[in-house]
């Protein structure tokens, strides 16, 4: 079965163009399935049944294993043995019945318009440091990007003359407009600060560390868990808690859920709607929608 596995792999990779995360989390789920089933004696993928993957899900359930993980899982076994059954190598699909449990989605800790202004005010110092953590937060808020987008940006990623960037998920890529506050912090951190940093060094990294190396997570993390604590917010904060600041303040402000969508690279308008139900304008483009809605424009 482990051929198989890294022939789907290849698939959504080649073919579907998926990003690197979805690659990860198939192969992941479909190996420790594979395992799974081996132990119960089955290694060959035409001996798979609807019977021995319910086994495996309640396998996975008495383990105490969260709804969405076990979500996550059945979704990547109906992938897989589409793929299968598409292919030919197996005559019947044996997850096309499986069920996903019911799975209660609970909205984000939002801060306010407020809190998030107190955030973004914490690096108000000149050092090279603070001149790049003010250009990080506010371009984060300013774009709903998540943190590995941000940390995964390259120079020429950003258009400073018309206020867009463009971000990279695997193979796919989408624009979006960031305003004036952004960037203004943006182009402090570009003139001179960032080459300061990086101390000669060739990269292409829009955010880099105090050693001049690209920025990563943790960095970023901790990073932003300072700034939450001298911020005195009502709340702890991760990197994810930006993204839904902008994702919510923007609809709030009346913008059209679409257009949000787009901008947070959602594949589907339910993932968006968590934020709230709103009506919605056709007529709406992304920039007027971002000029008129966001708080930091």
């Amino acid at each position: 079965m482990t051929e198989e596995i890294k022939q789907f792999i290849a698939y959504v990779s080649d073919i579907k163009k998926m990003s690197k995360n979805t690659e990860v989390s198939y192969q992941r789920d479909l190996l420790q399935m594979a395992e799974y089933l081996r132990e119960q004696g089955i290694g060959q993928v035409e001996k798979v049944t609807e019977t021995s993957l319910n086994s495996y899900i309640l396998y996975l359930e008495k383990k105490g294993k969260a709804a969405a993980t076990i979500s996550r899982e059945i979704a990547s076994m109906k992938a897989f043995f589409r793929y299968l059954f598409r292919e030919g190598r197996i005559q019947e699909d044996p997850s096309e019945n499986l069920k996903a449990p019911r799975i209660e989605r609970k909205l984000p800790d939002i801060l306010s318009v407020e809190e998030v202004q107190r955030l973004l005010e914490q690096p108000s110092g000149s050092t090279p440091k603070e001149i790049r953590d003010k250009a990080m937060l506010e371009l984060m808020y300013a774009t709903g990007l998540k943190v590995s987008e941000i940390i995964a940006l390259r120079v020429e990623d950003v258009n400073m003359a018309v206020g867009f960037l463009t971000c990279h998920e695997g193979k796919k890529e989408r624009m979006v407009p960031f305003g004036r506050n952004a960037k203004n912090s943006l182009a402090r951190y570009l003139d001179g600060t960032r080459n300061a940093m990086i101390r000669g060094e060739q990269t292409d990294v829009l955010f880099v560390n105090c050693n001049g190396r690209p920025m990563s997570r943790q960095g970023f993390w901790k990073i932003l868990k300072y700034y939450g604590r001298t911020a005195q917010l009502s709340m702890e904060i991760t990197p994810h808690t930006l993204r839904h600041c902008f994702a919510a303040h923007l609809l709030e402000n009346g913008a059209d859920i679409h257009v949000v969508q787009a901008m947070l690279g959602h594949a589907g308008v339910a993932s968006t709607q968590m934020y709230m139900a709103l009506g919605t304008n056709p007529n709406t483009t992304m920039r007027n929608t971002y000029q008129e809605s966001h708080p930091r424009k």
